[in-house]
């Protein structure tokens, strides 16, 4: 009984993206209707570790490794083009950063355990730098670059490999360090979210809700940008 009652203690996996979407909501709406609401952004520096932590986790659990990443790959495919029609934007959101990371991490553990040419996690590793560093300068012009740049790409990776919750919980810690050094301001209330990490109790929770997640990313950034574009058409 008092394993059960352990078991059940803290936040569970659903609770946390509850959480982590609803921080992501405030940060959206701060960055496109009310920018002088620095609060809203503030919020909003709690969803990325928190979606980070759950990659990981995704990645660790998924029975369906390749049907895991053509979702969060599709889906991030599907809200660059609302993002692109609706603004002309060439910056590549969050999911773009995590697509790359479950890249990554497989890619790392099929080398790790022999399944795998090396040369594959090397090819991965190369596109991240590429696509983070490379590709900005490139394309100078333009206003693209990677949400959260290498430091995103890299934190679920690092919470995977993690030994530990509380190696996973260093790691996280030293990537939002190294985030807040890069880029500094705001960035560094994302360490407000490790708290909230410490209290997962590595259940996913009652309720299925990852459909829940995959149709509101897209259709909230829709709903941000139409309302933002109708009140420039009134401005």
């Amino acid at each position: 009984m008092a394993a059960i009652q352990e078991k059940q203690a803290g936040l569970s996996g659903n609770q946390l993206k509850l959480l982590a979407m609803a921080a992501m909501t405030c940060d959206h709406v701060g960055v496109q209707l009310l920018p002088q609401a620095q609060i809203l952004r503030i919020i909003g520096r709690l969803a990325m570790p928190i979606y980070a932590y759950m990659i990981a986790e995704g990645c660790r659990h998924t029975r369906n490794r390749r049907g895991y990443l053509k979702r969060i790959a599709a889906l991030a495919a599907l809200c660059q083009a609302v993002y692109y029609a609706a603004l002309g934007s060439l910056y590549q959101g969050i999911l773009v950063s995590f697509t790359m990371s479950i890249c990554l991490i497989f890619a790392l553990e099929q080398a790790r355990r022999g399944f795998g040419p090396r040369m594959l996690a090397l090819a991965a590793a190369a596109g991240t730098g590429f696509v983070c560093l490379g590709l900005p300068r490139l394309l100078a012009g333009t206003d693209f670059a990677v949400d959260y740049g290498v430091w995103g790409v890299l934190l679920p990776v690092a919470v995977y490999f993690g030994r530990s919750k509380g190696e996973r919980l260093g790691l996280t810690a030293l990537d939002l360090v190294l985030l807040g050094l890069t880029y500094g301001g705001n960035q560094w209330f994302a360490l407000a979210s490790l708290p909230l990490l410490w209290l997962y109790n590595g259940s996913r929770g009652k309720y299925p809700i990852g459909k829940l997640f995959y149709w509101y990313y897209p259709a909230h950034l829709a709903l941000i940008a139409g309302i933002s574009l109708a009140l420039g058409t009134l401005g």
